[in-house]
């Protein structure tokens, strides 16, 4: 590696091409780092007593794959976003300025001849920086003086246009661009393809730039070993497709949340966020290991890519599944996509039948808004969906997956019909994150010819307004601000109106009554409101039950019987069961049985997705995993918490670092309690494993 200080410019005049390879991403800064180079340009360029202004490295491969040519292009590394932005600049500047050289050295003539363009050369060798894909023909257009063709780059255009503002804004008084521009400095890091691994330093820059997404990071990974040829091939048989699949603004999140999807569905472990790279080499590695090729690994993203892009973009085709999928996005069903890319897969393969997809999906749908309808901990749906995949019995597709949903766990539970209607009737739905999302689908369930919910209102029957009128207040009885509290946002006060500002804050019977009023509604949401003479407590109980009840069919439970789930999920061979009866100092009688109740209530108090597990020598509390472990002993209680030592903070320092020492229970940490005034303390000190343990399963999700 070689590393020199250079100007720009004369960086640019003395190199014969910058060509940005095809696995590098398209240019991408918007105008926010637009406006930050232009602002440092004209003010380094206005201050006589500042000589340079640092703009970053430029890092290409000087030697290796074009040595056919006399003077070979270099090969971008780093350095492309503020490469085609100053020569953005330049082109906007030769514009503007003609004939006239405002700065020595600064004419269009020169500007064009040292720093945009290859004079002397023909076709592409003609042009100083060579980008990929559509980049490339907008970026050709423009150094030609030529309209941009379609399909254009947004971001050279848009960004070309703002420097061409900014040039023009600038009327005569152009000394200080040129003077900025000629003080531009970076460092010129050339590679030796022989010595120097380009993906490790790729991996490891912090440029001034951008920061590179994991979907950068993966493409570069897979593609920038590959000779030319094969790069060529796999980029436009396979990754091009898949960038131009999803939103170019959007393109690096978007592949980001998929490839964290597929390698979930692949490996059954969920990559942190920011680590979706690191999880993706590793599993090339193993990949590579298994005797599958590159292509067979990129055409296998590839395939997966375009399932998601029809889950979750929004493109498939088959308006059944299309529907379902939207009802998906809708309520923001994320975490189940590793387990749908498996179904989809089997959907395409023949496997599942389109019907059981959907239920499927519908059964997915139904679990997870049941769960937020009950108030379940969201925190379990990642490992839940995670590993789905090892429960299906493809023999019994549809079978195996509505067995796994009726035996999960209670934490993990798929909450019955009872539990689910009594939630729905009594919670505040207004307020709920996914309003529109569950009037349109009550509303809608089983309809040929769709209300267009989103052309409606949400109408509160019993008004919102606090000084409720005399009519309003004798309908609801005495206790009327107690009912108007308790029922005012809840199912069975909420319907749907294009009358909202006529209804206003009318006693019911006028509501009712009126023209446009609910007798007259065709939405089925005010079926029965005709009859009903007086909207009171009762009113709202009875119209919540009849739409729980509908509700409950419209996002349905499994239905499979007890011998079908018998045959799917047969009884595992049991382990030796143990109770309090085997940690004596804790069982009734014991010396620490006082304590050990107050710590155990304290425990499972922290969420209702705590659960208590007594094996053969501890005690164990867990939510995802074991966040605590309680080991009884005589005259003292010893406690393992599942986490880091140096997590932990522990400002008594009465906690023992157990990392690599061999002791019972979870964890890098021990702590011992033999009274009760110890207690408050050490549920501090508990709280924070299990809230890591929460805060990990979240930042999974």
């Amino acid at each position: 590696m070689k590393a020199t200080e250079a100007k720009l410019l004369d960086f640019l005049k003395k190199s014969p091409q910058f060509v940005i390879p095809i696995y590098q991403r398209t240019y991408s800064w918007t105008e926010q780092e637009c406006r930050q180079l232009w602002d440092d340009i004209l003010r380094t360029g206005s201050n006589n007593t500042v000589s340079a202004h640092f703009v970053g490295s430029i890092v290409y491969i000087e030697k290796g794959l074009y040595q056919v040519m006399a003077q070979p292009p270099l090969l971008v590394i780093d350095g492309q976003q503020r490469l085609t932005s100053v020569m953005l600049i330049l082109e906007a500047l030769a514009r503007h300025l003609g004939d006239t050289e405002p700065v020595d050295g600064f004419s269009a003539k020169k500007l064009r001849s040292y720093y945009l363009l290859n004079t002397l050369e023909e076709g592409e060798r003609g042009f100083k920086l060579i980008l990929t894909q559509t980049d490339k023909a907008s970026l050709l257009a423009l150094m030609q003086q030529k309209p941009i063709p379609t399909p254009k780059s947004q971001r050279i255009a848009e960004n070309f246009t703002f420097f061409e503002d900014r040039v023009k804004a600038l009327g005569g008084d152009l000394a200080g661009l040129c003077n900025g521009l000629a003080k531009l400095v970076i460092v010129d890091i050339a590679l030796n393809r022989d010595q120097d691994n380009p993906q490790l330093i790729f991996e490891s820059m912090n440029s001034t730039g951008r920061e590179l997404s994991q979907a950068d990071l993966i493409r570069n990974y897979v593609l920038m070993g590959l000779e030319p040829a094969h790069q060529t091939q796999i980029y436009e048989d396979h990754w091009h497709p898949m960038e131009v699949a999803f939103p170019q603004e959007a393109y690096g999140s978007h592949f980001d949340g998929f490839m964290r999807h597929y390698l979930t569905f692949k490996t059954g472990e969920i990559p942190n966020v920011r680590d979706v790279y690191l999880a993706f080499k590793a599993y090339a590695r193993e990949a590579n290991g298994a005797a599958h090729s590159v292509d067979d690994l990129v055409a296998d993203i590839h395939t997966f890519a375009e399932h998601y892009g029809k889950m979750a973009l929004g493109k498939e085709t088959d308006k059944d599944l299309a529907a379902a999928f939207q009802d998906l996005r809708e309520l923001k069903v994320d975490v189940a996509y590793p387990f749908l890319l498996e179904l989809y897969q089997d959907y395409v393969g023949g496997v599942l039948p389109k019907a059981d997809f959907i239920r499927a999906v519908r059964l997915v749908e139904s679990y997870v808004f049941r769960r937020a309808i009950c108030a379940i901990p969201t925190n379990s749906l990642n490992k839940t969906f995670a590993t789905f995949g090892r429960e299906l019995r493809k023999d019994r597709y549809l079978d195996s997956i509505e067995a796994h949903l009726m035996t999960l766990p209670s934490y993990r539970r798929f909450p019955n019909d009872d539990e689910f209607r009594l939630e729905l009737a009594r919670r505040d739905l207004y307020n709920f994150r996914s309003r529109s999302y569950w009037l349109r689908r009550l509303e809608n369930d089983g309809r040929k010819e769709r209300v267009p919910v989103d052309e409606y209102t949400i109408e509160h029957i019993m008004p919102q307004n606090e000084n409720l009128s005399q009519a309003w207040r004798s309908a609801l009885g005495e206790h009327w601000q107690t009912v108007q509290e308790t029922w005012l946002h809840t199912l069975g006060n909420l319907t749907l109106t294009g009358y909202n500002a006529e209804y206003s804050d009318r006693p019911f019977l006028e509501k009712r009554d009126m023209h446009g009023g609910f007798k007259e509604s065709p939405l089925r949401l005010n079926e029965g409101l005709a009859a009903v003479e007086s909207w009171n407590e009762a009113a709202i109980r009875d119209r919540a039950e009849r739409l729980a009840k509908r509700a409950s069919q419209v996002w349905s439970a499994p239905k499979i019987s007890a011998e079908v789930i018998a045959q799917l999920k047969p009884k595992a061979v049991k382990a030796q069961e143990f109770t309090l009866g085997d940690h004596p100092s804790v069982a009734e009688g014991g010396s620490m049985h006082p304590l050990f109740e107050a710590l155990r209530k304290e425990v499972l108090a922290l969420d209702p997705c705590v659960v208590e597990e007594i094996v053969k020598s501890y005690i164990a509390y867990k939510a995802e995993t074991n966040f605590l472990d309680v080991v009884a002993q005589a005259k003292r209680l010893r406690l393992s918490l599942n986490m880091k030592f140096h997590e932990l903070h522990d400002e008594k320092k009465i906690a023992r670092d157990m990392t690599n020492i061999g002791h019972y229970g979870n964890g890098d940490v021990e702590i011992a309690i033999s009274a009760l005034e110890e207690l408050p303390y050490v549920m501090g000190l508990v709280r924070q494993a299990y809230e890591k343990q929460m805060a990990d399963a979240d930042s999974a999700t």
